[in-house]
């Protein structure tokens, strides 16, 4: 592999503002790439245009599907030694193999550069921005298992917002996602699932109001298997009908063991984006709910209403009618739009965590928690703030007139019956008591501002 200094790559990788120097760092990275390249390291990496919704209404459906063109165009001109191909109305795929594995980050800065610079769409200045998410393997590896962990990253970097890869283990435990997927129909058939519960703390009333419910599943011979590599596959194989229908059933049982106790709690759900629009899933749902007599909310996110923004509201809408809670979800972390905002049934807004965590050191995360906990207000919504692992966060988040909290700090997702003894103990209302003892000066700041 050929060394190249320090100082060269990091004026290469420095995001630029003119155009000659967009074009000084487009060359310079091709020629470091052309001494990388072709070798024992497979590379996938998967584009997607971040911001195709917004360009498709300034530009119009026509040239806004025709796009994908012009942008796999710029990335074969920045990776001429890549393979790039057009692998959906808005994502580009590129492959290509190396001796090393530097290979991949500096191809990723390397799109990254050629899209400092507008594109000319009929005569008008656009900027183009992509998220890209890339897998990277030693050796032989199955290319689907290559292209899915692409995939992975992909989702990972819609929620980070950075460019994000992953590294494929070389070793034959990795999970087969065909296997699994079938393993998964029988596990719904075979009540190999089960449900954990996480509380939702009211601050001003310090009680538990409500709890979210988290499905797992304990595979008979892998054991716990994470959520993040059996929903996906759910949701491709349409298995999450069965799933979610499972998961409200579930609910709905441990609820009245949940009454039984003395703990009236509403208890929510998440419900995947391609269900939102799937009419026979809304009528079994209902009719669960309804014949249950069950108090049930459903936690839902803005880009899965953004998919069939039509059919989603209209549906949330027959949700909300039978006394099922809309709550919306990880607000802040996808493309948040006022305009589908106010047309949601919702009456729940859960602050994405990545905003909560960050809350008493930085300085900007504050002032967004703060203006989305008045947004909600004034909408007439509730908030909850999840990831709440701190004091402080919690003192601070009581001052700005956050509703809810979710989180570490009163308690990890557990299951039912841990739940029940969690409950009785009543251990919460300590941590709600104190809720603004850690930060009295800060509280005198805010209130002030």
């Amino acid at each position: 592999m050929k060394e190249f200094p320090q100082s060269q790559f990091e004026r290469m990788a420095r995001p630029g503002s003119s155009q000659a120097g967009s074009e000084v760092r487009s060359e310079l990275t091709r020629d470091v790439l052309s001494s990388v390249l072709q070798g024992g390291w497979r590379f996938v990496v998967l584009a997607e245009i971040a911001n195709f919704a917004v360009l498709r209404r300034h530009v119009g459906k026509p040239r806004a599907d025709t796009l994908i063109v012009d942008v796999a165009a710029r990335i074969a001109s920045a990776l001429p030694e890549a393979r790039t191909v057009i692998a959906g109305r808005d994502i580009a795929e590129i492959a290509f193999e190396s001796d090393a594995r530097l290979a991949l980050d500096l191809a990723l800065t390397a799109i990254e550069v050629a899209f400092e610079l507008p594109f000319d769409l009929d005569g008008e200045s656009y900027m183009v921005c992509l998220q890209l998410g890339a897998a990277a393997a030693d050796g032989h590896r199955d290319e689907v298992h290559l292209l899915e962990e692409a995939e992975k990253a992909l989702r990972d970097a819609r929620t980070e917002h950075v460019a994000v890869a992953r590294d494929v283990a070389g070793d034959s435990a990795a999970i087969d996602r065909a296997e699994l997927g079938r393993d998964l129909t029988r596990a719904i058939e075979n009540e190999e699932l089960f449900l954990q519960y996480q509380p939702k703390v009211h601050l001003r009333r310090q009680e538990i109001t409500s709890v979210e419910a988290l499905v797992r599943w304990t595979h008979p011979t892998r054991g716990l298997v994470l959520p993040s590599d059996f929903i996906p596959i759910a949701e491709e194989s349409r298995d999450i009908v069965a799933l979610t229908l499972w998961t409200i059933r579930r609910s709905i049982q441990d609820q009245k063991i949940l009454a039984e106790q003395g703990h009236d709690l509403r208890i929510f759900i998440n419900i995947a984006g391609v269900l939102l629009a799937d009419e026979r899933f809304v009528r079994r749902a209902c009719a669960l709910v309804e014949n249950s007599g069950a108090q049930l909310g459903f936690e839902i996110t803005e880009t899965s209403v953004i998919r069939d923004p039509e059919s989603a509201i209209a549906n949330l809408k027959v949700f909300a009618a039978i006394g099922i809670v809309i709550a919306i979800d990880d607000y802040g972390a996808g493309l948040s739009s006022l305009a589908y905002l106010k047309q949601l049934p919702a009456r729940e807004l859960k602050i994405d965590k990545l905003f909560v965590t960050q809350l008493t050191s930085s300085n900007r995360d504050p002032l967004i928690v703060r203006s989305t906990i008045d947004l909600a207000h004034a909408l007439e919504m509730e908030v909850v703030a999840e990831g709440v692992e701190t004091q402080a966060a919690m003192a601070l988040l009581s001052v700005m007139g956050c509703d809810m909290i979710q989180g570490f700090l009163i308690s990890r997702p557990i299951n039912i019956d841990a739940l029940i003894h969690f409950l009785d103990e009543g251990k919460h209302l300590a941590i709600a008591a104190n809720a603004r003892a850690p930060l009295n000066r800060l509280a005198t700041v805010w209130k002030r501002a």
